[in-house]
């Protein structure tokens, strides 16, 4: 099919969460399993967040049939501290191994105010906000970071060295929707150089280089990505490899085996989980109140020439998923149609 015929269909959340499931059942994966990494990948195309959506799923099942990804992995948690756990992966989906990770750093916050997970052999887990709704959710605050394979040029190289590795912050509010920020360290996901790719796009200069350094805006030319905000984004990058990756015993930038590299190889991913409880920090009330009246007074702020209004972090996407779930999730036909073969 040409690129530029390629038309959006429209799928229910329920309906493309039974695709995917599906699709990975097809592989023999645990239902339970299957059904968490649906969870997580639906939850991005209702965000808005196609570059961890269901665009991921053929590459997830490529990697299951390759031995890239354990369809039975042997998940192992060590308490290593009343507030610290350490999760192995055994190399199953990052997705699975995550969920374990934050469920585990909640569980010690509740009994110690701050509760640390982390997990090593792990794999690609999607969207780190899926994880920050589940700790606000059960009324803590949520922090992530995560590492990806090499991509992404460090302020003043040519050539990539680490990965847009994200960072996620989740907090609970009272009356509102909890803010949820969740962003990779370089200007872009590599995810979305991938959907544009699919549809056929062009993309912005500013985020990619060519085989030369110099700025692109041809998708199949991008040959490493650029940190936000120049080195100070290059900067939080590198403490985001460092927590995630060597701290936690997992390989970090370009030693980390890539997403589309060799499918039957573990890509030994580390992930980290921080977990505040706030009842332990003071009132619950008064940060729960406060939090609203943040909101509020942001809310209150008059908009910038060219804007109608001011949002607070995670407001975008939650709007977006609020409308998705009534009026279904535009993709890609060739992604329904793969999902669908």
């Amino acid at each position: 099919m040409n690129q530029s015929t390629i038309q959006d269909v429209i799928v229910s959340k329920e309906e493309l969460h039974a695709l995917i499931a599906n699709k990975l059942l097809e592989q023999n994966v645990p239902d339970e399993h299957a059904q968490i990494v649906s969870d997580v990948l639906v939850h991005a195309d209702l965000r808005g967040v196609h570059s961890h959506g269901a665009i991921r799923t053929e590459h997830y099942v490529n990697r299951i049939k390759h031995g890239g990804i354990k369809k039975n992995p042997n998940i192992t948690v060590e308490n290593v501290s009343s507030s610290v756990s350490k999760i192995d992966g055994d190399h199953g989906f990052g997705h699975v191994i995550a969920k374990k990770t934050i469920e585990q750093a909640i569980e010690n916050a509740s009994k110690t105010g701050v509760g640390v997970g982390v997990a090593f052999n792990s794999s690609h887990c999607g969207a780190l906000s899926y994880y920050m709704e589940l700790a606000t959710k059960a009324g803590k605050i949520g922090i992530a970071m995560a590492h990806t394979d090499s991509f992404v040029a460090p302020f003043g190289a040519k050539d990539a060295f680490l990965g847009t590795n994200p960072i996620a912050f989740g907090v609970p509010a009272k009356n509102n929707p909890p803010i949820i920020l969740d962003m990779a360290t370089s200007n872009v996901a590599m995810g979305k150089i991938l959907v544009e790719k699919e549809r056929g796009n062009k993309i912005p200069l500013n985020w990619g280089v060519d085989v030369d350094g110099n700025p692109t805006d041809d998708p199949n030319k991008v040959e490493a990505l650029l940190p936000f905000g120049g080195p100070k984004g290059y900067g939080i990058s590198l403490m985001v490899d460092i927590l995630s990756g060597i701290l936690v015993g997992a390989a970090f930038g370009p030693h980390i085996e890539p997403m589309y590299g060799d499918l039957t190889k573990h890509r030994e991913l580390g992930i980290i989980f921080i977990v505040l409880d706030p009842k332990f920090f003071g009132s619950m009330d008064y940060f729960l109140n406060n939090i609203d009246q943040l909101y509020k007074e942001i809310h209150s702020l008059e908009p910038a020439p060219g804007f109608s209004n001011v949002l607070l972090p995670g407001e975008p996407e939650n709007n977006k998923s609020t409308q998705r779930i009534k009026d279904g999730i535009p993709l890609p036909e060739t992604i329904i149609n793969y999902l669908k073969s």
